[in-house]
């Protein structure tokens, strides 16, 4: 692989912070990395102190941006948080890859929900639609993308802020997922597979990798799954649509944009749009995807409940 920097979005925040992970990947492969943060705050200072890290601070919506950004990069990965500008930044991005020409590899993070879709859906939400609109754009482009469709991420606020928080509370997960199947995905997972694709000497253009757990299970083998890893019990409560977004979700106090597609996300998962699963992480990874034990180690308080 040549030692042109690669571009790396996302990397001040984001569930599961993907973007950071794949910075701390590719240096570790000996690669420099020019990281886009969107805040010169306390999250890019440690990027500064890193050797071969060059810190860009911008805007992806912004066109002198990312075409600055890209600038003398080979290599790239597109991620940003759920944001009603998604799409305004994903059309930036595809654009100015598009003028700057010389890109080999852009690794373009979508999401499981894009592979059930198209142009009349009406039950995914916003997010997901510019997901999907985002997706046609850079193939449109003409610019050389890998898209990568994680299902859910562990560490979304569903599991990793919800079910935990009733799990401390009373031992319990309250979802209103029923008896559906769900194959959430760590984000750790998520960034090795990214950063394979980066480092792969041979771009993988054109492909789209799915990433899910290892396996598509309802949420009592879930609730399990958790209590194996705290040695303590845990179950599942199957708790009505409406009532959960009341006394659960609103109380997250999120910006609507984000309530939205949370809320939109339980609801497809009470619909079963969530159970597929595929080996894409392990074909790329050789190993198996990590299970929800991941995410207790991750957790402090849980461990110390």
């Amino acid at each position: 692989m040549n030692v042109q920097p690669v571009l790396v979005t996302g990397v001040g925040g984001g569930v599961g912070g993907v973007g950071g992970t794949v910075v701390d990947r590719l240096r570790a492969a000996g690669v420099p990395v020019r990281a886009l943060v969107h805040h010169d705050d306390e999250r890019a200072a440690p990027l500064r102190a890193m050797k071969d890290v060059d810190v860009i601070v911008g805007d992806l919506t912004r066109g002198p941006d990312v075409v600055r950004a890209l600038e003398g990069c080979r290599r790239a990965y597109f991620g940003m948080s759920v944001s009603p500008a998604y799409l305004e930044a994903a059309t930036t991005v595809a654009a100015a890859a598009r003028r700057e020409g010389g890109l080999e590899l852009l690794v373009n993070m979508s999401q499981m929900t894009v592979s059930q879709m198209d142009l009349t859906g009406e039950e995914e939400s916003r997010q997901q639609r510019m997901h999907w609109l985002a997706e046609q754009v850079l193939d449109w482009s003409g610019v050389p993308v890998v898209h990568v469709r994680p299902t859910v991420f562990m560490e979304n606020p569903l599991f990793a802020r919800i079910a935990v928080a009733s799990i401390l509370r009373d031992g319990t997960i309250r979802l209103p997922f029923g008896s559906a199947r769900t194959s959430p995905v760590s984000a750790r997972d998520v960034a090795d597979v990214v950063a394979c694709l980066l480092l792969d000497p041979v771009p993988r253009t054109g492909r789209v990798y799915e990433l899910t757990g290892e396996r598509s299970r309802d949420m009592a083998a879930v609730a399990a799954e958790f209590s194996a890893a705290l040695g303590r019990p845990v179950t599942y409560v199957d708790v009505p649509y409406e009532e959960w977004l009341e006394r659960d979700l609103k109380g997250l106090d999120l910006p609507p944009h984000v309530f939205d597609h949370i809320a939109t996300m339980a609801r497809l998962h009470g619909r079963n749009r969530y159970d597929r699963v595929t080996d894409d992480v392990a074909g790329l990874l050789g190993r198996p995807p990590r299970g929800f034990d991941s995410l207790v180690e991750d957790t402090p308080a849980l461990r110390a409940g």
